[in-house]
């Protein structure tokens, strides 16, 4: 079973930077995507960034110039730097990856993440 484990959420205030890390259990070359998805209280969970094998990324469209979406294979990490914070970036963070074959969807347990104005 693979196991997707994030660190990195906290509180901070806006204007400020958080960086997350997601740690596979496995080699992350196994996957054919992964990125971030965030959910806030009282809305559906939602696309942050995506990273490919390829290290071809997307972004949402309100987070491009603020967030970035790295990988390191030898860690099997995942990172998402998240910079100019605002209140609405506030959520819980949830790491994602998509198996190559067979194409199973895997979710980490996610990380709060909130910003205070």
């Amino acid at each position: 079973q693979v196991r997707l484990v994030e660190s990195g959420g906290g509180l901070v205030q806006a204007g400020g930077s958080l960086r997350l890390s997601c740690t596979a259990s496995k080699s992350i070359l196994g996957f054919s995507t992964m990125g971030w998805y965030r959910q806030a209280p009282g809305k559906q969970r939602e696309l942050a960034a995506t990273i490919t094998s390829g290290s071809s990324t997307d972004y949402a469209d309100s987070l491009k110039g603020r967030f970035t979406i790295s990988r390191d294979n030898a860690k099997n990490t995942v990172y998402l730097q998240m910079n100019n914070l605002k209140p609405e970036d506030t959520a819980v963070y949830y790491c994602y990856a998509r198996n190559r074959w067979p194409s199973d969807d895997y979710w980490g347990q996610g990380t709060q993440v909130t910003v205070a104005s």
